[in-house]
């Protein structure tokens, strides 16, 4: 109940002034703390000159962010710029072939930016995995997959296979386990899609192809080998009405957010304030709270920027990529949070679906959620933070399900049936509001640190019981409640659609 269910203009009106103020408070409040903290000596790594004619200095606490916009930012543009060219040019000319042509030059790119030997080594988990799918056996498939990602997650394992690489950049490390682990992924999809094939196996070239797609290769998204395949092998090359016009809207989007966050940097130092516990304890309730919201909305920022760079130049060669991460603004369930959708899709398909099957029994969710967040914990590096990150998420979604689930037994089914639906849409908003602020907690942990996490915690839930937990409780309502609008005026569409058709 309460999904379609419609509130007062007025309500909603109501709320949407009460997020925006507090919104603007908060931020007002991070704002401050970053101007008097530009000069302080602890954070002399994380900020470095910026706009010099206003006065400020930039937050360069973000290693990824900063590398590809400086040292990363022409290799990006003269490999992809040539993959368009390149991929252009064996459209017009030969589209039947057009999936060889872009693994020559995804050799070609990956041969010159790593070298033979790293190329050897990947092409020796390929051909490793290859010989393993020919048994068309889908446990031996997990088995050798994940045992070839923990060689390069585990030490001594992963040090003694990048010691083959010879020579030295800034970027090596980032590159060689982008491209040795999203590998991985790519192959375990293509031998357990062939472990389903009815007659026969999909052959090496297949897998040579689905690899060693440029775009996707060094940092994904992971696209499915089933979906991968048939779409690159499709002969007839036709756009969608108006998809070359989306294309460029959604490019010119992704400049914009661009330059959004570089401007961001120079006035909120979101990511390096964190690092200065003892500064961030000074600061009010709401702008700590604020603090710990701003630096998930950058990390799903991120996120978008590169998974939607990269897809549009999949769009480009007529492909339909994995879409960008839903926004953090947007989420307040945890089965709905994932940061890189390709790897989630891989998961929920492999994985958590196949285990949990229709996610109703209690027991078949919590071993699909555990069996998926040990697979995630492989896949992020075995750590400490890592353990804690997987252990409350896994929690998380598991207590949805506890939750709903208590709530449908009789009394309380039979209770909310005499509710009206609107009411029961403010009930469920306020539960929401309580899983919103969990999931912020609990991802912080894997983009901050452990102790800030515990101090944002503590200040919110202990040291500002009962004011600053209720009303910051209260506005997360407010934002709930307009994030289910948005999902009720969606689902109406959605009708309205189905219906024409």
């Amino acid at each position: 109940m309460g999904v379609k269910a419609m509130l007062p203009s007025y309500e909603l009106g109501f709320y949407a002034l009460v997020v925006t103020c507090a919104v603007l408070y908060s931020g007002s409040g991070i704002f401050e703390a970053s101007r008097d903290s530009m000069n302080r000596k602890a954070f002399r790594d994380g900020i470095k000159p910026g706009w010099h004619y206003f006065g400020r200095k930039m937050d360069v606490a973000d290693f990824e962010w900063v590398m590809w916009f400086t040292s990363f930012r022409n290799v990006i543009i003269f490999a992809l710029s040539g993959h368009v060219l390149f991929g252009k040019l064996c459209s017009m000319t030969v589209p039947q072939h057009r999936a060889v042509m872009y693994m020559v030059y995804g050799l070609l790119a990956v041969l010159g930016s790593m070298g033979l030997l790293y190329l050897m080594i990947i092409l020796a988990h390929c051909l490793l995995l290859y010989s393993v799918a020919l048994a068309k056996q889908k446990w031996l498939c997990y088995v050798a997959g994940l045992c070839c990602l923990a060689s390069f997650k585990v030490e001594p394992f992963g040090s003694w296979q990048s010691g083959f690489v010879t020579g030295a950049f800034d970027l090596q490390d980032v590159l060689f386990y982008g491209g040795c682990t999203f590998t991985i992924m790519r192959c375990m999809s293509f031998a357990l899609e062939s472990s389903e094939k009815e007659e026969g196996i999909y052959s090496i070239f297949d897998l040579l192809k689905y690899n060693f797609y440029l775009p996707f290769f060094f940092f994904g998204p992971v696209m499915t080998f089933d979906q991968f395949h048939i779409q690159v092998s499709t002969r007839e090359l036709r756009r969608r009405h108006d998809e070359m016009k989306n294309i460029r809207v959604n490019a010119l989007l992704h400049v914009g957010a661009i330059v959004a966050v570089d401007i961001f940097f120079h006035f909120f130092y979101i990511l390096t304030l964190p690092s200065d516990l003892k500064f961030v304890n000074r600061l009010s309730d709401w702008s700590l709270a604020g603090l710990a919201y701003s630096n998930l909305v950058y990390d799903w920022v991120k996120a978008a920027v590169m998974f939607g760079v990269i897809n549009t130049i999949a769009r480009l060669d007529h492909l339909d990529p994995p879409q960008p991460p839903k926004c953090i603004t947007m989420l307040y369930i945890f089965a709905e949070t994932h940061f890189d959708r390709g790897i989630n899709d891989w998961l929920c398909k492999y994985v958590y679906d196949h285990i949990g099957e229709n996610h109703d029994n209690i027991l078949k969710e919590l071993v699909a959620s555990i069996t998926t967040f040990a697979i995630t914990t492989l896949w992020l590096g075995p750590c400490e933070l890592v353990y804690i990150w997987s252990l409350v998420n896994c929690f998380g979604l598991n207590f949805e399900l506890w939750v709903q689930k208590f709530f449908q037994l009789g009394p309380f089914a039979k209770l909310e049936a005499k509710l009206s639906g609107a009411m029961s849409r403010r009930i469920r908003a306020a539960f929401g509001a309580v899983n919103f602020w969990a999931i912020v907690l609990y991802n912080i942990l894997a983009l901050n640190s452990l102790e800030f996490a515990l101090l944002v915690t503590k200040r919110l839930l202990v040291i500002g019981f009962p004011v600053s937990t209720l009303s910051i409780w209260f506005i997360t309502y407010c934002g709930v409640q307009l994030i289910k609008e948005r999902e009720r005026v969606l689902a109406l569409q959605e009708e309205e659609k189905a219906k024409v058709e």
